[in-house]
């Protein structure tokens, strides 16, 4: 399984440049955190350890504590980061029901699902192959996409639709579906649901750039694994694990995820907003990796 979760980190040089000035580190900005060898930095979307790889390796007295729900995710991290010894601690948790043991130095959150998971039909993240209706970060725990289906009424799926999806035709959709339940132990697969929806649209919007599902499986995969209130409790919560000068870092990947991070950094008073603007891939990057064209990247700074 670690195998399948080979893939590139988004935004790697944006996200080395933004963190090169990390508190108690060589090439820091301070020394809020004391004695270096103490730093420590948390990604809490560990995936396939790319970052995390990158950032251990650019500094060699940082230890770092990544998280993940994956299994699959984790396991990959671990023979990846398993070079860095005890200076890489890998933790099966939810970023949003994490406390970490002693200040931080910087937090990272990579909010995208990653290559792999969305490669892997079992997943139901994606419509590209058929795969079951599941869409869990954790494949062990919490509701499936075609159980939220089945139970939602058919206002409150339309309203889920538009809401996390912002999808125009969203109640002609969660009629569509509602119509067709039940979607849970009916055998039928991410490919049936994606022809339901595109079966909504006018002819000639089934045929576009982006697929006429695409917003409506966002919506669902945001909802069943609450992602947006995961977000929320991590802007609220996380500027107090930092240090004086450490550093927040956010890489978003759609406008509902963009929006909470820009408004948590300007307004907080804890946080120092450092990127004006978000850092966004290269022409280079992108070519190269085509999922990092809607990655964003916000840095902001702890302040005393």
């Amino acid at each position: 399984m670690a195998v399948s979760f080979a893939h590139l980190p988004v935004l790697a040089d944006s996200v080395l440049a933004a963190f090169s000035g990390l508190p108690g580190q060589p090439a820091g900005a301070g020394d809020g955190a004391g004695d270096a060898r103490e730093a420590l930095l948390l990604d809490c979307t560990l995936g396939g350890g790319g970052h995390s790889a990158l950032l251990l390796a650019e500094h060699p007295a940082l230890r770092l504590i990544g998280l993940d729900r994956d299994p699959a995710a984790r396991a990959a991290a671990a023979e990846r980061l398993a070079p860095f010894g005890d200076r890489a601690m890998i933790q099966a948790a939810n970023f949003a029901d994490f406390t970490p043991p002693a200040p931080l130095v910087g937090v990272l959150a990579d909010l995208g699902v990653s290559s792999p998971q969305l490669d892997e039909p079992g997943r139901g993240f994606s419509f590209r192959a058929p795969g079951p209706l599941d869409m869990r970060m954790d494949p062990a725990a919490g509701e499936t996409a075609a159980e939220l289906i089945d139970r939602l009424e058919e206002s409150a799926l339309a309203d889920l639709i538009h809401g996390y999806g912002e999808e125009r035709l969203s109640r002609r959709i969660a009629r569509r579906l509602v119509a067709e339940r039940p979607w849970a132990g009916s055998g039928r697969t991410t490919a049936d649901l994606a022809y339901a929806v595109a079966g909504c649209f006018p002819p000639k919007a089934r045929h576009g750039r982006i697929h006429p599902a695409t917003r409506t499986f966002q919506a669902l995969r945001i909802a069943v694994n609450d992602e947006l209130g995961a977000l929320d409790r991590l802007l609220e919560r996380a500027p107090d694990w930092l240090v004086p000068g450490g550093l927040l870092a956010v890489i978003s990947f759609h406008s509902l995820e963009d929006r909470r991070v820009k408004t948590a950094f300007l307004s907080d008073p804890r946080l120092e907003r450092l990127t004006r603007k978000p850092l966004v891939a290269s022409e280079e990057e992108e070519q190269a990796n085509p999922r990092s064209r809607s990655a964003k990247l916000r840095v902001a700074r702890r302040v005393a």
